[in-house]
């Protein structure tokens, strides 16, 4: 056996950051659909809509670049969530090929909607640790976050 090979063999996979991210990340996304399954909104759907809210009239790649998407993915997210007329496409005053996104009413509902269900969904993907263990997750998640952000391939916007 080469050498190579007894190395790539002893790999326990459930200790390297990437895997536990990634299984972190599936189950994360698991907790917040099972929350809000009577709302058929999914993660990405709802960072958009809040997004938005926050900053009605951003054009679609700032969009992209504040939630980190593509903007291809996200003129498809953008699609979903105008075909359910919770969002809508304004030509800009100030730049006729440019497209303002706005909440409509029933967008504006929906997000109203699914908060307490997010809520829900971030208390229970905290609940093993402590309130000081939560303190220091974020703390370093936030690190890894923005320390890495430009290796992304759809870097975002730090604010």
């Amino acid at each position: 056996m080469k050498k190579t090979e007894a190395i790539a063999t002893d790999i326990d996979i459930d200790l390297q950051p990437g895997h536990a991210i990634r299984r972190l990340h599936q189950i994360s996304v698991g907790i917040f659909l099972q929350e809000t399954a009577d709302l058929g909104v999914t993660p990405v759907q709802y960072a958009a809509l809040q997004v938005v809210s926050n900053q009605p009239g951003i054009d679609q790649r700032t969009l992209a670049r504040q939630i980190a998407l593509d903007t291809s993915t996200t003129g498809g997210v953008v699609d979903r969530l105008e075909a359910r007329a919770w969002l809508e496409r304004r030509t800009s005053p100030e730049d006729r090929r440019a497209r303002q996104l706005f909440l409509t009413p029933a967008g504006d509902q929906a997000l109203a909607d699914t908060i307490p269900a997010m809520l829900r969904a971030q208390e229970q993907i905290l609940a093993p640790l402590t309130e000081r263990q939560r303190t220091e997750f974020m703390r370093l998640l936030q690190i890894l976050v923005t320390q890495n952000n430009e290796l992304s391939r759809a870097p975002s916007e730090l604010r």
